[in-house]
């Protein structure tokens, strides 16, 4: 009964629609966290601090991951024929872990294309990887969009490149990024935050990578973004309007949550989709939970449906909310098959139960709420 009253209250206000529209929002997908499988147990033997599913099974995708996946999403169709598709939040860029490891003196990155490249050159699981996810993005399968440059904070990452933490420089060894610690000067500041923060002034950095950051997206995935959500949900409120005079229309945010301001000082942020007072942007609020690999002791198939009905029932788009740890299987395989059948399971309910559903990429929804359609 509680969480029959909670999937309904989540989704008071804010934009409506009686189409029956569902978004899949996805992120990290281009990010590097784990090298290969023996990376877990080479990281643990240098004393780095592994916690969770996305510092033991988290990788970047393979050839085969974005295979099976599209397999899946290709097989359930909408109302109009066409697949369910992922709007992958994705980064562009990765951690140039041989100038790093060579220079040791400043953070250094290197395009996605060009971490496969390497990555393919030894190992055969990526190997036409980047191929594979274009032909993905051609077929409306996937569709990335803006997550950032890079999954990590670039400021902790120098700052502990400058005394050569020892975790840090295990990780770079390993060509990974997982397990670093914060820094007590910075309790504010995770190491995948790219858009944390102690002290305000680091916004204008912010600013410098943000827009770097666009660049490098159109360089890889050949299109602009239009939407954008940070990593972790960190990100100051000034940055708001910045994005947007970027040509980002819409920005992905918690329905509630603390907004840091700055040396551990936080306000309360509520938001609901569609457009807000005093802001230009688009404000993007998932409102269902799909995290398949989870152990939350729930059916997920039933948990997520129950969601998506609550939804629907009071006029609004789905957007659901999962990472991509939930389909990847370079460092287990058992980990990819498990969230692609539960995945396989949830559309198929779905369609069955909603044969008039739509659906759409992030972008288009943001495209559809800009046009002021179907209110």
């Amino acid at each position: 009964m509680k969480q029959t009253l909670a999937n309904h209250i989540k989704n008071i206000g804010g934009w409506t629609t009686k189409r029956k529209i569902l978004c899949f929002a996805v992120d990290d997908y281009g990010n590097i966290r784990l090298h290969s499988p023996s990376s877990v147990e080479k990281l643990k033997s240098k004393g780095v601090q592994l916690s969770g599913r996305f510092d033991y099974l988290d990788a970047l995708d393979t050839r085969e991951d974005y295979e099976q996946l599209f397999e899946v999403l290709g097989s359930i169709k909408d109302k109009y024929l066409n697949p369910a598709i992922f709007t992958s939040y994705a980064l562009s860029a990765n951690i140039d872990f041989d100038k790093v490891l060579k220079e040791r003196r400043k953070y250094e990155y290197e395009l996605l294309p060009e971490t496969y490249k390497k990555l393919a050159a030894d190992d055969l699981a990526y190997e036409g990887a980047f191929e594979m996810l274009q032909e993905g993005i051609a077929n409306k399968f996937i569709k990335p969009q803006f997550h950032g440059r890079e999954h990590l904070n670039v400021s902790l990452f120098q700052d502990l490149l400058n005394i050569e933490h020892p975790h840090l420089m295990a990780n770079l060894e390993n060509r990974s990024y997982a397990g670093i610690p914060k820094l007590a000067e910075k309790p504010t500041v995770g190491f995948t935050q790219a858009f944390a923060f102690w002290d305000e002034k680091e916004v204008e950095y912010h600013k410098s990578i943000i827009k770097d950051g666009l660049r490098c997206f159109e360089k890889v995935y050949g299109y602009k973004s239009v939407t954008f959500t940070p990593p972790a949900q960190q990100l100051h409120p000034k940055l708001y309007n910045y994005i947007n005079q970027q040509g980002v229309i819409s920005i992905d945010k918690s329905r509630s949550m603390q907004r840091h301001l700055g040396q551990n000082e936080f306000i309360q942020e509520k938001n609901k989709l569609g457009y807000q007072n005093n802001q230009e942007h688009i404000t993007m609020v998932r409102n269902v939970v799909f995290e398949p690999t989870e152990d939350r002791g729930v059916d997920w198939v039933e948990f997520t449906f129950k969601q998506i009905q609550a939804a629907f029932r009071l006029n609004k788009p789905v957007i659901v909310s999962s990472h991509r740890v939930n389909y990847c299987g370079h460092i287990d395989p058992e980990n990819r098959t498990k969230g692609l059948i539960i995945l396989k399971a949830l559309l198929q309910k779905v369609v069955q139960k909603y044969p008039e559903v739509e659906f759409m990429s992030v972008d288009q929804l943001a495209e559809e709420i800009n046009a002021g359609s179907n209110l």
